[in-house]
């Protein structure tokens, strides 16, 4: 069951990754960057380990907030230190792994949220 649900976020992330594409304000642009992961963020967010288990148990997981708003060259760095990978609105983070992006363009982010309990998550990158 496990590798089914991994099988469905990645098929996912691999969507988001897509759409992004197609959301920024000015189509030669992405709106989001990978950056370094010695950059200071100025939107941190950590999934503690036990966090998927939660989630299977049926607890209310609130680790985002449902709309961050940021400004273009802010920098957001999403940490999972969960055995599972998350989606976290338009970005997937592997088990273990820690995404880093800087928004270098304005627009709006918008994807599925498995740390929120809305099950959504929106960015708005403005200048």
């Amino acid at each position: 069951m496990n590798r089914l649900r991994q099988a469905v976020w990645s098929i996912a992330a691999v969507s988001a990754a897509l759409v992004l594409g197609a959301c920024g304000a000015d189509a030669e642009r992405p709106l989001v960057a990978a950056d370094l992961a010695g950059t200071p963020a100025d939107f941190s967010y950590t999934i503690p380990v036990g966090t998927g288990e939660r989630i299977d148990r049926g607890e209310p997981v609130d680790i985002v907030p449902p709309t961050i708003d940021a400004q273009v060259g802010q920098v957001i760095r999403i940490i999972n230190n969960d055995t599972r990978g998350h989606l976290v609105g338009p970005f997937f983070v592997g088990r273990g792994e820690t995404v880093t992006q800087r928004f270098t363009s304005p627009g709006q982010l918008r994807g599925e949220c498995s740390v929120h309990p809305s099950g959504a998550l929106v960015v708005n990158v403005r200048r």
